[in-house]
C-alpha cells in the first residue's frame, strides 16, 4: 500500500505518518527529514536546497522528485511507503505518477490533514529541539522543566531557522498557493480522503485508520 499526506506545515504529518507506518509495515519518507539529512551531510543537493529551506520556499521539483524517487524505489516493494511532505506542487505529483506507472506502482490514498491557519502557526513557531541529543519539545503542549534546556542532557534547546514566525507565515502562504491544488488534483483522481487535523491527536489517528483499514482491505 502507497500513501500519500498532504497539509500544511504544523499539521501533525510526521507524527501521523510515523503511526501509520508502523502499524501497517510501510516505509516513511519524509522529504523534510531526508532534505535536512542531506543539508546536514553538505551533499551538493543539500547546498542547493539550503537557501530555499531556510526561507520557506518550496525546492525546486527536479531535485526534490529526483531524491523522492531514489527513496522509493530503494523501499521493499512487498510493503510499501508513506509519503511526508511529497508531492507539493502539480508538476511533482505529475512526474511521480509517471515515476510509478514505469515501476508497476500506483498511489493507494491520499490523506489531507485540515488544519486552520492559527493553530499551525502556534504549533510550528512554539517547537523547540536540543542542541546535544535532538530531543523535541513544544513551549506550551510539551515544555522542559527548565525554560530553554533539555531535560536529558541539559543543553540548549534551540529553533529551526524555518520556525521562525515571519517565515512560518510565509510557508503557510506557499502551501496555499502551490500546494493547496493538490487536493483538486487528487480529488479528480477519486483516490482523496480529508481528515479533520483540529482534533487530539488520537482521534486524528483513528479517522486515519479506519480510512487505510477500508482501503487494505
Amino acid at each position: 500500500m502507497n500513501v500519500i499526506f498532504l497539509g500544511p506545515p504544523g499539521a501533525g504529518k510526521g507524527t501521523q505518518c510515523k503511526v501509520i507506518a508502523d502499524r501497517y509495515q510501510l516505509r516513511h519518507l519524509s522529504s523534510g527529514d531526508i532534505l535536512r539529512r542531506e543539508r546536514a551531510d553538505n551533499t551538493d543537493l543539500g547546498q542547493k536546497a539550503q537557501s530555499f529551506m531556510d526561507s520557506g520556499r518550496l525546492v525546486p521539483d527536479d531535485l526534490i522528485v529526483a531524491m523522492m524517487m531514489k527513496e522509493i524505489n530503494a523501499a521493499d516493494t512487498n510493503s510499501g511507503v508513506v509519503l511526508d511532505g511529497f508531492p507539493r506542487t502539480i508538476g511533482q505529483a505529475e512526474e511521480l505518477d509517471k515515476a510509478l506507472n514505469a515501476a508497476g506502482k500506483d498511489i493507494d490514498v491520499v490523506l489531507c490533514l485540515d488544519v486552520d491557519d492559527d493553530k499551525l502557526e502556534h504549533r510550528i513557531t512554539g517547537r523547540r529541539s536540543c542542541s546535544g541529543c535532538g530531543a523535541a519539545y513544544h513551549i506550551t503542549f510539551n515544555p522542559p522543566q527548565v525554560d530553554g534546556i533539555c531535560d536529558k542532557c541539559q543543553k540548549e534547546l534551540t529553533q529551526r531557522s524555518d520556525d521562525t514566525a515571519e517565515v512560518v507565515k510565509n510557508r503557510i502562504k506557499t502551501y496555499h498557493d502551490q500546494t493547496a491544488p493538490l487536493v483538486s488534483f487528487y480529488k479528480e483522481k477519486g483516490n482523496l480522503k480529508n481528515v479533520d487535523g483540529n482534533v487530539a491527536i488520537e482521534q486524528v489517528t483513528q479517522a486515519m485508520c479506519d480510512i487505510l483499514d477500508r482501503v487494505s482491505t
